[in-house]
């Protein structure tokens, strides 16, 4: 452990104490959780990456369940069955008895290759009843609970602390509670914040404290950690194997008598001396060097296989921040759809086949051309859709998520495609306009384009206006003629042809003499302003 941590942790007995005192803490306890009357605020969540509060705790403080060490006095390390085993080793301790942890030590080790549990460990609900009141602190990202907290993983972390403490261990680039590796190496470094020195007695205190802020708390669990240390060794950083009848200091115990059932002193038993064989003769004299036998092959351990737990079943299918659906003709949706799957307790349920249809009379499609497709759900219980681009026809339609197929689960997203819409109008000559009065000007053409493309279909409207801020129509100057000659200044259901340009209609400059505008407006709000001169011709 203290080869997770760097520099954080001193080699040899910093490193002991850092896992002795992040097991001992969770031996002493049982779910713990914030004791406040509401930690809603998130003051429960450590602030900083280096400094953890004593006033606060990582798991919360809450009444827990002692479970004292139990009292047999060890005769040496590994001696004991109730106490952890040593031999091979990381700079640290390993853990036997499976009892004593309130997670059961990961649910007694049912752990996949990476070190995530096979399925959440989750504390009771902090909802006031018998525990704290903390309410919803991560959307139920980590505890799959909305409204209330839960203490999450092998290391029992609230959701708020583990945002802030939350760690890699395993290099899977996921900082994930309920993987024990990741949950040990938060537990140590929130432990080993601010400084702290776990060799040093006050420091020892203040590391514990931190995790849950109570005085029976801490003398629990420094009955634990006592009773770790007694079967613990310290040994080099990195791996090695914990040398046979060697104390931490390299030199040889002497031999502990066992006792023999009185409750006196047992005395030890005298040592026979053994009496040398002599060795074999061999010929021309001399003996021969006696055979040294070869040292036995270490047993590997056997590790009973996990127990699976009973199969994860479907609970509910819910939305997972699905954004609004619109797009604009042949052009992809910004947002995906996204949904959530749980189990019947509410946790986020991974490997959940969620199929996504499209329905209507559109012609959008997911990737690929397909009205349909299926996904799996990932670790945290969602999947998205993938990218969904609308055709040329314009409308709603709805995309459906089902789950599940004996009582499938339902969502349904309305979507909706709209048209394009001109984004800019421009003239396609730059001549200037102008017209003696009572004669005509050179006609005007302009064009509609949406992203540098003619856009087919667009309405536009003209009108002739006066200048100034507010542009109204003019009563003087150029006019269009009506159908029984008269003069008109405003012109409307004008539309652009195939390739977006529209030729406007003739215009006629009147008696008066002066410098005209024309405005251009599309639907969508694209504008186009022309000036037209009415000016005298010279004389000849």
């Amino acid at each position: 452990m203290a080869a997770q941590f760097g520099r954080r942790l001193r080699r040899g007995a910093t490193g002991t104490a850092v896992a002795a005192v992040a097991v001992a803490a969770l031996a002493a306890s049982q779910a713990p959780a914030a004791t406040s009357a509401d930690a809603s605020g998130g003051d429960q969540a450590s602030a900083g990456a280096d400094t953890a509060s004593e006033d606060v705790a990582a798991t919360g403080n809450s009444p827990y369940h002692t479970d004292l060490p139990p009292l047999v006095t060890p005769d040496k390390p590994s001696t004991s069955v109730d106490l952890p085993a040593t031999g091979s080793a990381e700079a640290g301790m390993c853990i036997r008895d499976s009892r004593k942890v309130e997670s059961g030590q990961a649910r007694g080790g049912q752990v996949d290759a990476d070190g995530t549990t096979h399925s959440p460990i989750l504390g009771p609900a902090l909802n006031g009843q018998g525990f704290a009141l903390i309410k919803d602190t991560d959307g139920g990202a980590y505890d799959g609970d909305a409204t209330h907290d839960r203490a999450v993983g092998p290391m029992q972390f609230i959701p708020s602390t583990w945002e802030d403490w939350g760690q890699d261990g395993n290099g899977d680039g996921r900082k994930d509670p309920n993987n024990i590796y990741d949950a040990a190496l938060a537990a140590g470094r929130y432990l080993c914040a601010g400084g702290r020195n776990l060799s040093l007695a006050a420091d020892l205190d203040r590391a514990v404290l931190s995790y849950n802020h109570s005085q029976e708390y801490l003398r629990t669990v420094r009955s634990w950690f006592d009773f770790y240390n007694r079967g613990t060794h310290q040994v080099p950083d990195g791996t090695g194997v914990l040398p046979s009848g060697k104390d931490s200091s390299g030199s040889s115990p002497s031999p502990t008598p066992k006792p023999s059932g009185s409750t006196g002193t047992p005395k030890p038993k005298p040592t026979p001396t053994p009496t040398p064989t002599p060795a074999p003769s061999k010929p021309g004299g001399g003996t021969s060097p006696s055979p040294t036998p070869e040292p036995p092959k270490p047993t590997e351990p056997t590790t009973p296989p996990a127990t699976p737990g009973p199969p994860r079943v479907l609970g509910s299918l819910e939305n997972a921040g699905t954004p609004a659906l619109t797009a604009t003709a042949g052009e992809a949706f910004a947002g995906r759809v996204s949904v959530r799957a749980r189990d019947t307790l509410g946790a986020p349920l991974a490997q959940a086949s969620v199929t996504f249809t499209l329905t209507g009379s559109t012609d959008a499609r997911f990737d690929g051309d397909r009205t349909t497709v299926t996904v799996r759900t990932g670790a945290d219980g969602t999947v998205t859709a993938p990218v969904l681009t609308a055709g040329e026809e314009t409308g709603a339609f709805t995309v459906t998520a089902v789950a599940g197929t004996t009582h499938p689960r339902v969502l349904t997203f309305r979507a909706q495609v709209t048209a394009r819409e001109a984004d800019a109008l421009t003239r396609t000559g730059d001549e200037a306009l102008t017209a003696a009065p009572g004669t005509a000007f050179t006609p005007v053409e302009v064009k509609a384009t949406y992203q540098g493309t003619g856009l087919a279909g667009t309405a536009v409207t003209a009108t002739l206006v006066t200048g100034g801020d507010t542009p109204v129509e003019n009563d003087e100057g150029p006019y269009f003629k009506g159908g029984n000659g008269q003069a008109l200044r405003t012109l409307t259901g004008l539309r652009t042809g195939a390739d977006g340009v529209l030729e406007l209609p003739a215009l006629y400059a009147d008696d008066t003499e002066g410098t005209y505008t024309l405005l251009l407006t599309t639907e969508s709000g694209a504008t186009l302003t022309v000036a037209l001169t009415v000016k005298a011709a010279p004389a000849a």
